[in-house]
């Protein structure tokens, strides 16, 4: 069996023109060596995987060649390299710090490569500041590491500093491609997109990735296999999670929500995704930052056709309820059930309910059926009429008028409501916007009536007693347990036609008040009679009759039977 040599260490720079995404800093190492102007203590800080040991080692191998020696000589006598990871210790520097003061046996230089340097104990870092700031002139330090916060001041001030950056996707996918190319690999666009995006600026984390997929996938790289291979959301879940949001599917929203969760994803790994998804839709909707979407060719063509279908304002409410999602995640007792939320809402950004469950009448049908009133729809055609002017501006005027005006007519026939067209609508996005709207229409009601022939029957107050009792049932059996409690305070009391009652307080009388158009109906049709009418005074000295403390409980019982006193004395009761 073959030994197998890994992609990164196979594919390791052996020139600054293989370094891939650190073009500053090796234009500025080949210009100093030309030019004899190279510092004689460098420190090479940045993320981990992005080139900084292979900068070091080619930066001493080139600091050494006179263009005499053969391709493959390596001067591994010249060049130390050091671990301060595990040798961080005073005794350690002190032994290099003596290996220092002899001259190399070949080439011009002694190169001292320190990684990850900032692993030195305090005393080690005092130990080499010496030999730091004056080493002999064949010497070069060449430190690196990944948290240059972590060294002291008085080291970093001696060195030339380097700071390598992340590698971009671009570049990264770039030498993917080259490598895939090298290995007789057929791998899409996409694939090899997706491996830059999860190696997350590392070179050499890509690299190991691109192994790993290829021993699952073999010789086609397909993005498939990559995504199911590296555990990650396919960008085609957002795609179809954005469409059911856009199209108020909630039920299939959350099914696939469903689906993904039992794939094994994390909720938290989903919904920020989905943030990341409508941020990049955004970035689509305008050429000029259509630049920052880093996709694949393909999958930039889906981004920019779904782009066109997402309103701006619904990609930036969306993205601020994802965010706000994503910071609750980890502080939630239950997380499924706060993305399940945030899906609902998302996919409710574009729901018009009162476009959606419109009707043919502005008050709903079932209003006017519990009155017994057949109204006229809105949107039913208004027969054109051949009214003389004074008469049209009699109607101009009685339209104004908030009172609405009533004409009696036979006890079978119903209420005509017609509605005035002209009015302002309101918005109907809120409760409060469809109350207003709902109230403002119903003042510019005209109810037509023929008042002379509506029945006026006789009736006696046994009967009323009766008819009123029935009500205070009917309501308790809706559940309005309040009123009723409220009605069963006084007995109601006929005077001619009007009722009157008697309560405690201003806030029963307040109650009765705004439920009386549906206690006055019911009495007017159960007893034939339009002209009843309620008068309802307050009467404070009411309240004294009910009983609220015990000792007031017990002077009501005991004037209804006087032998309680009796059993109370002769058992020696407490109240």
């Amino acid at each position: 069996m073959e030994h197998f040599v890994v992609s990164a260490r196979k594919y390791r720079p052996q020139t600054f023109k293989d370094v891939v995404g650190q073009s500053a800093i090796t234009n500025t190492l080949l210009n100093a060596i030309e030019n004899n102007h190279l510092a004689q203590a460098l420190l090479f800080t940045g993320p981990r995987g992005v080139g900084k040991t292979s900068c070091a080692r080619i930066l001493a191998k080139m600091i050494n060649s006179d263009g005499t020696e053969t391709g493959d000589e390596d001067y591994a006598f010249n060049i130390f390299e050091l671990d301060a990871a595990s040798n961080n210790s005073v005794d350690d520097i002190r032994s290099l710090t003596d290996q220092v003061r002899i001259p190399p046996q070949v080439g011009k230089y002694k190169v001292y490569i320190i990684d990850e340097v900032h692993m030195l104990s305090q005393a080690a870092f005092n130990a080499f500041l010496k030999t730091l700031e004056e080493p002999p002139k064949h010497c070069i330090f060449i430190l690196a590491t990944t948290e240059k916060h972590k060294i002291i001041p008085t080291i970093l001030s001696r060195c030339q500093i380097f700071d390598f950056k992340r590698i971009t996707v671009k570049d990264a996918k770039e030498y993917l491609k080259y490598i895939a190319k090298e290995q007789g690999i057929n791998a899409e666009d996409d694939a090899l997109h997706i491996i830059a995006q999860k190696a997350d600026g590392a070179m050499r984390d890509a690299l190991s990735i691109f192994d790993r997929v290829v021993s699952f996938s073999g010789k086609d790289l397909t993005r498939q296999a990559v995504t199911e291979n590296l555990n990650v959301l396919d960008y085609e879940t957002y795609f179809t999670s954005t469409d059911f949001i856009l199209d108020n599917k909630i039920p299939e929203l959350l099914l696939q929500f469903n689906d993904t969760l039992s794939k094994g994803f994390d909720g938290h790994h989903y919904i920020a995704g989905l943030a990341s998804h409508f941020r990049d839709l955004l970035v689509c909707q305008n050429p000029a930052t259509i630049e920052l979407l880093e996709v694949g060719d393909q999958t930039k063509e889906k981004y920019i056709e779904q782009a066109k279908k997402a309103p701006q304002s619904f990609l930036l409410k969306g993205i601020e309820l994802a965010n706000e999602t994503d910071l609750k995640y980890k502080s939630s007792k239950n997380q499924r059930l706060l993305v399940e939320l945030c899906l609902m809402q998302l996919a409710s950004i574009t729901f018009d309910g009162e476009k959606k469950n419109s009707s043919r009448f502005i008050i709903p049908p079932s209003y006017f059926k519990r009155l017994g009133i057949k109204p006229i729809p809105v949107n039913k055609p208004i027969p054109k009429t051949t009214d003389s002017k004074e008469v049209i501006e009699n109607k101009q005027q009685s339209i104004a008028k908030p009172t609405p005006k009533v004409e009696v007519a036979a006890e079978n026939v119903k209420p005509k409501i017609v509605l005035n067209r002209e009015t302002k609508r309101t918005s109907g996005l809120s409760l409060k916007s469809i109350r207003a709207k709902k109230e403002h229409e119903i003042k510019q009601m005209e109810v037509v009536v023929d008042e002379e022939n509506l029945p006026r029957e006789a009736f006696s107050q046994d009967e009323l007693t009766k008819v009123w009792n029935t009500f205070v049932t009917k309501i308790e059996a809706e559940g309005k347990m309040n009123l009723a409690a409220i009605l069963s305070i006084d007995k109601p009391t006929l005077k001619g036609t009007t009722i009157h009652l008697t309560f405690p307080n201003a806030t029963n009388k307040v109650e009765v008040e705004r439920q009386s158009f549906d206690l006055l109906q019911f009495l007017r049709k159960t007893l034939k009679n339009y002209d009843i009418s309620l008068d309802i005074d307050v009467n404070e000295e009411m309240q004294k009759k009910f009983a609220y403390t015990p000792d007031e409980k017990y002077e009501k019982l005991k004037e209804k039977n006087p032998n309680i006193e009796l059993l109370r004395k002769t058992f020696d009761l407490d109240l």
